[in-house]
């Protein structure tokens, strides 16, 4: 069975054609900024992304009718269970609308199902952002007017937990895991029997990152609100995309932060420690609500190729249980693997 993974993001779209599990070619194609600027609306967008993954495809001397299905990275869409889905007409509408928020991402789906329709194919979706698995616990923030929201980096999260339950020996549904994914947003969950029970939201809450701010303390932030020094565009935008290490440093790349470290530079090695001690708590957090009964801690996603960060993870937080590094996040894999799942019959498509 031949499958086609899309994943759209701000200014590329990466696309990969698998046989069954195997990688056949993949490809990341990037939109100049130019491009996209013309384009500022999503729907704009999609004749554009289009007509490149197709040129990308006749480029390889692909044929899409030989395909047996497509599958989109899933956007920002109602709260739902884990799995793979069906891309059907309420999904759709609501990543055309933007109902849940608009991101690159909502186009996965929808140009997935503009490719299989065409072919008389199925197009689904897996594990999107908006996957929601919280205890009711969880939800509770402590404010009335303030309910928890799941955001995760659910799809990297779950393929890493199914990787190592295989690795240990052991079926997902028995396993409880803590996984950090580690990006440019940083997830930290408890999985329980293969549910995301609990996690930080990695848009607001818990460490921060290259360039979110996490959990901030709420009075001050109140007060900053209050300030006039931003307005709420300004100060949403510096929490989410000028805040954590850029803030202090003025750099989100952590190679280069990491050298800075080595040569020497003290406010630059204090950060990332900070970053680091961070991180050890919510992990540490996350294995109180398994109630220490866990089977391993994961640590994932593109920062997980660092060695010294994870090192320095590690030595906080391995009396806890044994730590995994799994780097990257193998998104397409992850896509195809969920697709291929239902093709074979092991999973049933779910309905959104």
């Amino acid at each position: 069975m031949k499958i086609l993974a899309i994943n759209p993001g701000s200014t590329s779209t990466k696309l990969a054609v698998y046989e069954d599990e195997k990688l056949l070619f993949e490809e990341t194609i990037r939109h100049a900024d130019a491009e996209i600027m013309k384009l500022p609306e999503l729907a704009d967008q999609l004749p554009y992304r289009l007509e490149s993954i197709m040129e990308a495809l006749r480029v390889k001397e692909f044929k899409a009718s030989e395909l047996d299905a497509v599958v989109g990275r899933g956007g920002m869409l109602k709260p739902m269970e884990s799995g793979t889905y069906f891309v059907d007409n309420h999904l759709l509408d609501d990543a055309r609308s933007g109902k849940y928020g608009n991101h690159a991402s909502n186009l996965g789906s929808i140009i997935a199902v503009e490719i299989a329709g065409t072919h008389q194919i199925p197009a689904y979706t897996v594990d999107p952002v908006c996957v929601d698995e919280l205890m009711d616990e969880a939800r509770i923030s402590g404010l009335a007017d303030i309910e928890r929201k799941s955001h995760v980096h659910a799809l990297n999260i779950k393929a890493v937990s199914r990787k190592i339950a295989e690795e240990i020996g052991k079926d997902l549904g028995d396993t409880n895991f803590v996984v950090a994914h580690l990006g440019g947003g940083i997830s930290v969950a408890a999985l329980r029997n293969s549910r995301i029970i609990d996690v930080n939201n990695a848009e607001n809450e818990g460490p921060f990152s290259p360039e979110r701010a996490g959990g901030l303390p709420a009075k001050q932030l109140v007060q900053l609100c209050f300030s006039g020094k931003y307005t709420e565009k300004e100060l949403l935008q510096r929490m989410t995309k000028q805040g954590g290490v850029y803030s202090y440093l003025g750099n989100k790349n952590l190679i280069e932060v990491e050298k800075r470290v080595v040569d020497g530079d003290l406010e630059a090695g204090l950060i990332l420690k900070a970053m680091v001690h961070q991180i050890g708590k919510e992990i540490g957090a996350m294995a109180t609500v398994l109630e220490g009964k866990i089977d391993g801690i994961i640590l994932t996603g593109g920062i997980a190729h660092s060695d010294l960060i994870t090192g320095l993870i590690q030595e906080k937080i391995s009396f806890l249980g044994k730590v995994f590094v799994l780097p990257g996040e193998a998104e397409m894999e992850a896509l195809v693997a969920g697709a291929f799942r239902v093709m074979n019959g092991q999973e049933h498509a779910k309905i959104y």
